[in-house]
Order: structure tokens, then sequence, then C-alpha cells
């Protein structure tokens, strides 16, 4: 069993950032892809970006090019999603998930769940 556990939510400022980090201590880590799901409070939830096994193979929804990057590192076997230029509409639930299938992970099918964290942007 993998567990996930996210950090790094909370309430900011529109324009500001946070950066979420989501930890495991599982020992296969390096074998797992990673994403960053969202939902807002009555709506679906969404894929916001994902990183495959290296930092080279990395996937963005458009509302979040430009804004966000997903990264991650093996040695600490944690996941990162830097926000930048928040906006109201990033309001949301964040999770982290985990599969060995990119595919998986891509279509929201992710063996692997954390138990969420919270962002809020407002004034």
């Amino acid at each position: 069993q993998v567990q996930l556990v996210e950090s790094g939510g909370g309430l900011v400022q529109p324009g500001g950032s946070l950066l979420l980090s989501c930890a495991t201590s599982t020992p296969t880590f390096s074998s797992l892809t990673m994403g960053w799901f969202r939902q807002p409070i009555g709506k679906e939830r969404e894929l916001v970006a994902a990183i495959g096994l290296s930092n080279s193979i990395t996937y963005y929804t458009d509302s979040v090019k430009g804004r966000f990057t997903i990264s991650r590192n093996t040695a600490k076997k944690t996941v990162y999603l830097q926000m930048n230029r928040l906006k109201s509409e990033d309001t949301a639930t964040y999770y982290c998930a985990a599969s060995p299938s990119l595919y998986s992970v891509q279509i929201g099918q992710s063996e692997y769940w954390g138990q969420g964290t919270q962002v809020t942007v407002s004034s």
C-alpha cells in the first residue's frame, strides 16, 4: 500500500504563490507516475499536472500552464507543485495521486490517492 501525504495548502491572496508537497515512504516511488488533481466545491475533479518517472515528462492542464510547475525529488520521495500567480479560480481541494501507469494518472484512475489539501485564493 502506498500512502501519500499532502501539505502546503492554505489561504493566499490573488497573485500569490504556494508550494504543495506530497510525500511518501514507499520504496517504489521512483517507479510511480505522480499527479496533482483538484476539485472545487460542486465541480468535478480535474488533472492539474503530472510527472513521469523522470522530470523530463510533464503534463499541465491549459489553465495552469506558465503558472504551475510540477517536480519530483527521488531522494526525498516527494512530488511538488509550485503554484504562482494564483487566481480565485484555483481555489479547490488539491489531491496527490500515484500510479505505475502514466495513462492511469491521466484518466484519473490512479491506484493511490492522498487525503487532499485545501487551497483558497481570496483577498
